[in-house]
């Protein structure tokens, strides 16, 4: 079993994943993509957590920090080799960002491909549990200083504006925070 490296270690190694990631030639093609599959972005307890979401605003900077976070996974999967440690803990609203970035899979196989990082990420293994002083929190303040709080929501936040979220969906007959509802539509 691999033991899981310093933080220093994984921000070291982040930051040259990223700059790779940023200096490849489709790199603007893959940003562009992930950034036009917003029209898609129909998650109810992911971006909607983020306090006075606007898509528009929040997009370009939620791409910067779901970069980030692979970056992260992959910096920890290069020094372990273990994809389970690999999956550290992600904030929910960059986590969905993530998912809009995998939907891009030739562009960012290749890229992929050509910096030589592993993308790591499956749904089953993701921790979407970060807190303030975890090893993602500590490891991105090395790498690029304290991650913005906007979208580095810690869980506990999370989980009370879920619960705002949810009763609020409920209101309107979107149960099950926005998983379920009951409108008949010939009935409309």
């Amino acid at each position: 079993m691999s033991t899981m490296p310093t933080p220093a270690q994984a921000a070291d190694k982040a930051k040259k994943i990223l700059a790779a990631i940023e200096a490849d030639p489709e790199f603007a093609a893959f940003e562009a993509a992930t950034l036009e599959y917003s029209s898609d972005w129909q998650c109810f307890t992911g971006f909607p957590v983020i306090e006075r979401w606007n898509l528009d605003e929040d997009k370009a900077p939620l791409f910067t920090e779901g970069l980030r976070a692979l970056a992260l996974k992959a910096a920890v999967f290069d020094l372990t080799g273990d994809e389970h440690l690999a999956e550290v803990a992600v904030a929910v609203p960059v986590d969905e960002m993530t998912h809009a970035m995998i939907a891009q899979p030739q562009l960012f196989a290749r890229i992929a491909d050509r910096t030589g990082f592993a993308l790591i990420h499956q749904t089953d293994q993701e921790h979407t549990d970060y807190t303030d002083g975890d090893f993602t929190h500590l490891a991105y303040r090395l790498a690029w200083g304290e991650p913005p709080a906007r979208y580095w929501l810690p869980k506990n936040e999370v989980d009370r504006r879920v619960q705002i979220l949810t009763a609020r969906y409920a209101s309107i007959g979107m149960d099950r925070a926005g998983r379920e509802h009951d409108i008949d539509f010939a009935a409309a």
